[in-house]
């Protein structure tokens, strides 16, 4: 974090991402893109047209798809990562606050951990997503391993889900777009403390307890 300004001790910005957490974000993006990207020159004509070598698409989305556990798997040796797993995974009770205001619209700062209700959510339906496009893909790359599930059962689930992940992932994208703050912490690591006030009173509030423990 930034040296201290002020009297107060208290660091400029708060730490919020670590480095193995970052990398894992962005290993799993790249990968998230090359995969998707991959998938919509194979299934649009025009696209499919302008590239041409459809066998090289073909390997790129096949081997991009299975790689994506990966980042996650090696993520688990850093505690910082696991940390936030255990973060993401947990539903307090401001949690439910914030979904109330959301839906009711309501103006002005929600209660927030370090990841807001939206978040959570947001990282438990990737997390589900991920392992059906990866089943329904297989199917369909080895057909006939498992007889009873047709590979025309297994496209249907296979593009539908990946309709939805589609819409999600481009709806987490504009939110991205519209919080460069958020941006920079994902980038850089830190946060300002105003930002953190604002967004995740909780978690800002945390951060300044453990920071004025002397243990």
């Amino acid at each position: 974090m930034t040296s201290t300004a002020g009297s107060t001790g208290r660091p400029e910005r708060l730490r919020r991402f670590t480095r193995p957490q970052r990398l894992v974000h962005r290993a799993t993006a790249t990968l998230m893109l090359l995969c998707a990207g991959a998938a919509a020159f194979l299934y649009f004509e025009p696209l499919a047209q302008l590239v041409g070598r459809r066998h090289l698409v073909v390997v790129i989305h096949e081997w991009s798809g299975l790689l994506l556990p990966v980042p996650f798997l090696i993520g688990l040796a850093a505690r910082s990562f696991r940390a936030d797993l255990r973060r993401l995974n947990r539903f307090a009770p401001y949690d439910r606050e914030w979904l109330r205001a959301v839906r009711r619209g309501t103006p002005g700062p929600r209660p927030a951990g370090k990841f807001n209700a939206g978040q959570k959510i947001w990282a438990g339906w990737i997390a589900g997503a991920v392992p059906v496009m990866m089943f329904t893909g297989l199917l369909m790359w080895f057909t006939g391993a498992l007889p009873w599930i047709s590979r025309t059962s297994a496209i249907f689930v296979h593009d539908l889900t990946a309709l939805a992940i589609a819409v999600v992932v481009l709806g987490h994208l504009r939110l991205a777009y519209r919080d460069p703050m958020a941006r920079r912490g994902m980038r850089t690591g830190s946060v300002t403390w105003s930002w953190a006030r604002k967004h995740h009173p909780q978690w800002a509030e945390e951060q300044r307890q453990a920071a004025a423990d002397p243990r």
